[in-house]
């Protein structure tokens, strides 16, 4: 029973879903939309969720003082302070959001500074990946190097300098092969999606009861 009834849950409102998209006529249209309201509603109760997830996790980690336990002190800190911090904003100004407001003091001088630091760092990764990926061990990737210089020289003043060559092949790297395989990896991802949504409908795909 414990599983019966949430695959029928799952299995029901998959194929309400999938036939309001396809006739958006009553009772199917209204459903539908009653049914994004619950979406809705059911996905700000899982962020609750996750928010006592992320609590209980790292309250239990400092408790047992396992390794690294100061980190989670510092992120219940930080959490803690944001949440206060945004409560005050909404009551002093409105919305927490609002350019005087506490919270975008600690967003644009905490959050900001370290999500540039962490682009910052990636930016150390790419350029070790892109070292690998493009070292010309065989023909394909020879032809990756070559299209990774030529898109490169390309989009930056000094390719065009050289020759306009660069800029009008970067163009059509972009436009014609990178689009075609981007084009096909969204092709492939849609199937993909397409086929799990049928799985999870007809029940064959439960992971997401464990």
């Amino acid at each position: 029973m414990k599983r019966s009834i949430p695959l029928a849950i799952t299995f029901l409102t998959g194929v309400f879903l999938v036939v309001s998209f396809f006739v958006p006529h009553e009772p199917f249209g209204a459903l539908e939309q009653r049914l994004l309201i619950w979406f809705s509603i059911v996905s700000g109760f899982t962020m609750l969720l996750g928010v006592d997830n992320l609590l209980r996790s790292h309250g239990r980690k400092i408790g047992r003082r396992n390794p690294g336990w100061w980190h989670s002190v510092v992120l219940l800190i930080g959490f803690a302070a944001t949440v206060v911090l945004g409560v005050l904003g909404r009551i002093h100004h409105g919305s927490p959001f609002h350019m005087q407001s506490p919270f975008m003091f600690v967003y644009t001088y905490t959050i900001v500074p370290l999500q540039g630091t962490m682009f910052a760092l990636l930016a150390f990764f790419i350029a070790s990946a892109s070292y690998r990926a493009f070292r010309a061990r065989n023909t394909v990737a020879t032809l990756l190097l070559v299209s990774a210089v030529i898109v490169m020289l390309g989009r930056v003043p000094i390719g065009a300098a050289i020759s306009e060559f660069f800029p009008a092949a970067q163009e059509w790297i972009m436009d014609v092969p990178q689009l075609a395989a981007k084009r096909g990896i969204q092709i492939g991802a849609a199937l993909g999606a397409v086929s799990m949504s049928l799985r999870i409908i007809l029940g064959i795909e439960r992971s997401y009861l464990s």
